[in-house]
């Protein structure tokens, strides 16, 4: 029986690489598209070495249809897609919404016009708990009301949402949506991790750069909002963890194991942890003291928010494994292991 193919858009990016290793490890034949935009073709040398596998990897912008037809047509017989591709900071969608509405809805647009152009009828979108706002109560649910967008990067995933809803329900593509929280950690291997272009706009990665010297002081963005500490609350998830959700759900959408055409599902580990807790784990796995400082909010940012995933764990079997000492720890091997070859 030959094996199922599978096309990863942003496939070189941090949970694409991640959810990369998961799939070739379980028998799939990966197809990997990226513009390289944040990130680095030298990834597909260290999934291969993970995996023993090389993924098929095209440099391929989603927002040049003329590129992505082209690559359609000489890639043939995809199964599923498992879209990543996107700009992910709330930061800097606030500075540069055109930037974001463009490259993330249009994109995407292109992306599912080709699929429908080649009948490929099983997607598994990377959402976000942004589309949530402000939540009333927590823990958010599935059934938690989509606010309005408190960034332009919220909106762009509330928008790649709705499209999915609206197409599954005109056609016949399967699609699951997974909402996650804040992806930390990185692989066992330390072959692979969160590595942004330029500044972080992720805490975890900003920490580790500052413990190594790279940044000078991390300032954390507020520290009178309304929670034990007065810092943001988040759920943060082992990119492990979230990787091997990608595969449940990718089993699911292949399986047609839903009578629905759209699924939903929140993924995090159900705790919520503030940045001073973030902090404290990892001055306490690393034996590094932090350097950091208050400073003002952030705009776009919310006070907390953190996950109930009972969905998850029963519907697609799926459970994160991982706290957050061990994302902050295979956070600050990755650090010291792509710092030792600089």
């Amino acid at each position: 029986m030959s094996k199922l193919r599978i096309l990863i858009t942003g496939g070189t990016g941090y949970i694409g690489s991640h959810t990369a290793v998961e799939l070739l490890n379980s028998g799939y034949e990966v197809f990997i598209i990226d513009n390289l935009s944040n990130s680095n073709a030298e990834v597909v040398d260290k999934i291969e070495k993970i995996t023993g596998i090389r993924p098929s990897f095209s440099k391929t912008d989603l927002c040049n249809k003329t590129e992505l037809k082209e690559y359609f047509k000489k890639t043939k017989n995809i199964d599923a897609v498992i879209h990543f591709a996107a700009f992910k900071a709330v930061g800097e969608s606030v500075q540069k919404p055109m930037m974001y509405y463009s490259n993330n809805i249009s994109g995407m647009i292109n992306l599912l016009e080709e699929m429908a152009e080649n009948k490929i009828q099983n997607i598994v979108y990377s959402s976000s708990c942004t589309v949530y706002g402000e939540a009333d109560t927590l823990p958010v649910t599935e059934e938690s009301p989509v606010k309005k967008a408190e960034s332009p990067y919220g909106f762009t995933k509330q928008a790649g949402e709705q499209m999915l809803f609206d197409i599954s329900k005109a056609g016949d593509l399967h699609s699951v949506i997974l909402r996650y929280f804040n992806p930390a950690g990185a692989h066992d291997s330390s072959l692979i991790g969160e590595l942004p272009v330029g500044i972080p706009n992720n805490l975890v990665p900003y920490i580790t750069q500052t413990a190594i010297g790279e940044r000078e002081i991390l300032t954390v963005n507020g520290n009178d909002y309304d929670t034990p500490d007065g810092t943001n609350i988040r759920d943060y998830i082992h990119v492990v963890d979230l990787a091997k959700a990608h595969l449940a759900a990718l089993d699911r959408v292949l399986d047609k194991k839903s009578n629905e055409m759209t699924e939903v599902f929140n993924l995090g580990t159900g705790k919520g942890n503030s940045v001073m807790e973030v902090i404290r784990s990892f001055e306490k796995v690393s034996g590094t003291k932090l350097n950091y400082k208050i400073g003002p909010r952030r705009e776009g940012d919310v006070v907390s928010i953190y996950s109930d995933t009972k969905k998850a764990n029963e519907v697609l079997g799926w459970k994160a494994e991982r706290d957050i000492n061990d994302m902050m720890l295979t956070s600050w091997n990755w650090q010291n292991a792509i710092s030792l070859k600089k």
